[in-house]
């Protein structure tokens, strides 16, 4: 039904509108009594085989849903509903910030892809810590950045201000440094500065009370020798974990139309299917499976899922593919998993 009839409707609009209201609507749908339930009775799959346990957290099922989809923290426990096992929110900053200028969303549906320039969209850490305040059992990522105009060489500051505002309501951080989007952030990749956020990170991590596990977001476009450094960074800094990848700037081998496949910002989706794949191969072997990884990008199909998990992840997470493929996607590869 989603493919013949759902899908086709929605794609005759735009992306970003058509974004915000199939928010809407979702959160209309269970306001409606009983619903939420429902709605857990046809997309979950509530089997113990299913369970994993990553970097010290347990996780109902392996496939969660990717950072981007709800940044503001919006609506994660009716997400959560359609059979996740984690939801990612953010990423976030620490003020509010619009983003890039629209339209900054494009469909390439010869490609079954995504490209998006939205630039750290958000209401602001404080916004969303406020909202999970409210979480009663989603197993929770919260995703974090700098803001806009903040200089690279304050970086830390805005990081540590989203890590603190967000430590009491998640269960794991992911520093985000790859994004497209936001000018001069992907040179926080490069070795020096990133060693030096993350150790920043893990001191006021070690800090409390109770630490939270970190993960690194990295980008598609890192060369093997890249790959190398980010190996050393996680063994020296001692982070939980990487998650393998972001959106890529490149656009070879599209099929869409120039006026699509010309615009700024990161391709998500089916092109992003063997890089990513390759990137979690890679870190994998090198490191002789040293940390857990996450594997996101281009995964449409329980043999896309499958296809991560033997390169090397540990979990899995949608964006791209829910939007192509429907909410039933997620129990076909839960059940293609067990």
């Amino acid at each position: 039904m989603y493919k013949r009839i759902i899908r086709p409707l929605l794609f005759i609009f735009d992306p970003e509108g058509v974004h915000y209201f199939s928010f809407a609507a979702i959160r209309l749908l269970h306001r409606i009594p009983f619903m939420g339930a429902l709605i857990r009775v046809i997309f979950s799959s509530n089997d113990p085989t299913l369970e994993r346990k990553v970097f010290g957290l347990r996780f109902p099922n392996p496939v969660g849903l990717a950072a981007g989809f709800d940044k503001d923290a919006k609506l994660y426990r009716e997400l959560a509903n359609f059979g996740f096992g984690f939801i990612e929110v953010g990423t976030v900053t620490p003020k509010p910030q619009g983003g890039n200028p629209k339209p900054r969303l494009f469909r390439l549906r010869k490609d079954k892809g995504i490209i998006n320039h939205m630039g750290f969209n958000n209401e602001g850490v404080v916004a969303a810590a406020k909202r999970l305040k409210k979480n009663r059992g989603v197993l929770i990522g919260g995703n974090i950045g700098k803001n806009k105009t903040t200089p690279n060489d304050q970086a830390q500051d805005d990081y540590l201000i989203c890590f603190d505002a967000l430590f009491d309501v998640v269960d794991y951080f992911v520093i985000n440094v790859s994004s497209p989007n936001t000018p001069n952030l992907r040179d926080l990749q490069e070795k020096e500065p990133l060693t030096k956020l993350l150790n920043v990170l893990q001191k006021r991590n070690s800090e409390k009370v109770s630490r939270k596990p970190i993960l690194l977001k990295i980008a598609p476009d890192l060369s093997n020798s890249q790959l190398d450094d980010i190996i050393k960074i996680v063994a020296d800094t001692h982070i939980d974990g990487v998650i393998a990848t972001n959106t890529t700037l490149s656009r070879d081998g599209l099929k869409s139309s120039t006026e699509l496949t010309g615009q700024a910002g990161g391709l998500s989706g089916k092109p992003l299917t063997k890089r990513s794949t390759d990137a979690i191969s890679y870190l994998h072997t090198q490191s002789k499976a040293a940390f857990p990884i996450v594997g996101v990008g281009g995964i449409h199909t329980p043999a896309d899922v499958q296809e991560k998990l033997a390169a090397g992840a540990s979990l899995v997470q949608l964006y791209t593919g829910f939007v192509y493929e429907g909410p039933a996607v997620v129990k076909r590869m839960n059940r293609a998993i067990k």
